[in-house]
């Protein structure tokens, strides 16, 4: 059984062993990992922590990544659900070697680390929802790695090498953890007397995992962009060894089929469509299907102007697929929701329960003693998409969850018909803010800020102060994606093993860019800080010759210049290094014969819809 570990530098790598009833000990250095004998534990030089992360070969070097610091953030029938609050990552190495490329991999490594939301348990595995452990068939005190959801075990790659190693000896098996990242959150309360536990745990999907604009829809195996698999937990205790548990589960994901939207500099990018992909949407369809039963497919991209060919790509591709377990939902939220009428969202319940959708679709057990009985499993998924699976979508889905709570509470007894909720002022509060925390946890992870629309979701109506907000984040958003998501779409690359540094011979980092296309943004901020300097700070008089020439000459430059990057967008954009990507072709230039460099072109598999250009 996993638990805090104490670790010890060792001769080419560390020694691992559990902090206490350690069995064995785990020893990883620069040619491997393998078990030795606890009592050949150092005895200096010892520090504790929570769990290893995993091990990863970079460049030139391996590196252990452990979590130094971990934060409680509930409980699940007595298992502590643990965050990761900080992290080390410990070089394995006899000698530091100086290599530009090393570093600039360990900083894309940290980068992920410092910004994805890693949850664990010891004891509990929280990369399954509660209705699929019901349905496990796990020994006692069985290695949660072993039976783990692969969508969700997020550091999967980072622990191969010890998963490898624990086939051949169950002695590894408390070394290895599967990570989720996403959100986590399980409070204890009362509501009419009575003490629950209420939570929720959003799994996101490692399979076409990344930013924005660098993941939109899907691939050829099926996945799709910025998945995620939403529980909402809720457990009633009514005696000190019985309860029930309720779990409702939601999934969101990016539209499947091909399309992008292609950064170039401006606030809307080119919406581009694929081909129609039949066979990967089916595969999609087919595991959504497997994996929950019947599909509600809640679509809420707009119905007119740039996200029209989004909706009419999805609309073709499902009804070509013909399934009669997918049941497809239009709900035009910006139209139904116009005025700031946020509740009408409500209205999309109507059309859901029509095609057979019930608040009774919940998995529910029965705890007594110790003994789980099953008294209900989820046979349906509502799937919610809008362009982004993310503002509009947190909406929708804490609408959902509202919906089947009063039901979960009815059914449980806590609350008779009739008698609503949310009437719980305390309980509302919470129920508001942890759904929109979980919003935001969401958006951080795929657009880099905050969601929008959370002041609705915290408060059940829309606020002067939350539109201010939305816009301060929208334009961070614009900023983010267009300037500063090239790295950040490395790092998931990196950490998920889509790119492995030691395989590759050349520097993915190479600036190969004509040498006055990477001047321009420079002469562009130079000559704009220049006249800006100028005007407020002249030399002498403002209207001296000197100064007007200086002056024109700046605002000529960085016309120009500003001109030039618009024009040329693509060329300006932070483009991901080390994986490329299916919508962007890097098209070499020539001069006298030879390479000069390259250019940014779209690929032409993917085309602009003339309707794209209305809004």
């Amino acid at each position: 059984m996993a638990s805090p570990l104490l670790y010890a530098k060792n001769g080419d790598g560390y020694v691992f062993k559990l902090s206490h009833g350690a069995s064995a000990a785990l020893h990883i250095g620069l040619n491997g990992s393998h078990l030795v004998k606890p009592e050949l534990f150092p005895v200096s030089g010892i520090n504790q922590i929570a769990s290893i992360i995993g091990v990863i070969r970079l460049r030139s070097s391996r590196y252990i990544i452990v979590a130094s610091k971990t934060a409680e953030v509930g409980q699940i029938r007595g298992n502590s659900i643990l965050k990761v609050v900080e992290y080390k990552v410990l070089p394995l190495s006899n000698s530091f070697l100086k290599d530009d490329d090393e570093q600039k991999y360990l900083e894309l490594l940290k980068f992920h680390l410092d910004t994805a939301q890693l949850y664990f348990s010891y004891n509990y595995d929280l990369t399954n929802s509660h209705q699929r452990l019901s349905e496990q068939q796990r020994a006692p005190g069985a290695a949660i790695w072993k039976h783990a959801d692969n969508r969700f075990f997020w550091n999967y790659y980072v622990t191969e090498e010890l998963m490898d190693l624990a086939k051949n000896d169950s002695n590894v098996d408390p070394f290895i953890v599967p990570l989720i990242y996403g959100y986590a959150n399980i409070i204890d309360t009362t509501t009419n007397l009575k003490a629950i536990s209420f939570g929720i745990i959003t799994r996101r999907s490692r399979f076409r995992a990344g930013t924005r604009y660098f993941r939109r829809g899907i691939d050829a195996n099926g996945n799709v962009a910025n998945y995620n698999e939403t529980e909402q937990l809720l457990i009633v205790h009514s005696a000190k060894d019985a309860y029930e548990t309720y779990s409702y589960i939601q999934t969101r994901g990016s539209v499947p089929v091909y399309w992008a939207e292609v950064n170039n500099l401006k606030y809307k990018p080119d919406l581009s469509i694929g081909e129609p992909p039949l066979d990967a949407t089916k595969k999609h369809f087919d595991q959504q299907i497997e994996l929950y039963g019947e599909n509600y497919l809640v679509n809420l991209v707009n119905q007119k102007g740039y996200e029209l060919p989004v909706k009419n790509a999805y609309e073709n591709i499902v009804s070509a697929i013909n399934n009669p377990k997918l049941h497809y939902v239009y709900f035009d939220y910006h139209h139904e929701c116009r005025n700031l009428k946020w509740h009408r969202v409500k209205i999309l319940i109507e059309h859901l329960t029509k095609l057979g959708l019930s608040n009774d679709d919940f998995y529910h057990e029965r705890s007594v003693d110790g003994v789980a009985q099953v008294l209900h499993k989820q046979g349906s998924v509502v799937r919610t998409n809008c362009m982004d699976c993310l503002d509009r979508t947190n909406v929708v889905q804490s609408t959902m969850a509202h919906w089947i709570l009063q039901r979960q509470f009815e059914v449980s007894g806590v609350l008779s018909p009739g008698h609503v909720w949310e009437n719980d002022k305390s309980l509302l509060f919470k129920f508001q803010n942890m759904w929109a925390d979980n919003a935001d946890a969401v958006s951080k992870a795929y657009s880099g800020t905050g969601a929008l629309k959370t002041d609705y979701t915290r408060t059940g109506k829309r606020t002067k102060k939350g539109a201010l907000n939305d816009l301060i984040n929208s334009i961070t958003r614009y900023y983010r994606n267009n300037l500063r998501d090239g790295p950040r779409q490395d790092s998931f690359d990196l950490f998920l093993g889509q790119f492995a540094p030691f395989e590759s011979v050349q520097s993915p980092f190479d600036d190969k860019r004509p040498p006055f296309v990477q001047a321009v943004p420079y002469i562009f901020l130079a000559s704009s800080v220049l006249f800006l300097a100028t005007l407020i700070f002249p030399r002498g008089s403002l209207t001296s010759l000197k100064n007007f020439f200086l002056l024109a000459t700046c605002f000529l430059a960085s016309g120009f210049t500003g001109h030039y990057m618009l024009k040329n967008g693509l060329q300006f954009v932070s483009w991901p290094n080390l994986v490329d990507l299916d919508f962007l072709i890097k098209r070499d230039i020539f001069a006298d014969g030879k390479v000069s460099g390259v250019r940014f072109v779209k690929n032409t598999k993917y085309h602009s819809p003339t309707t794209s250009k209305a809004d």
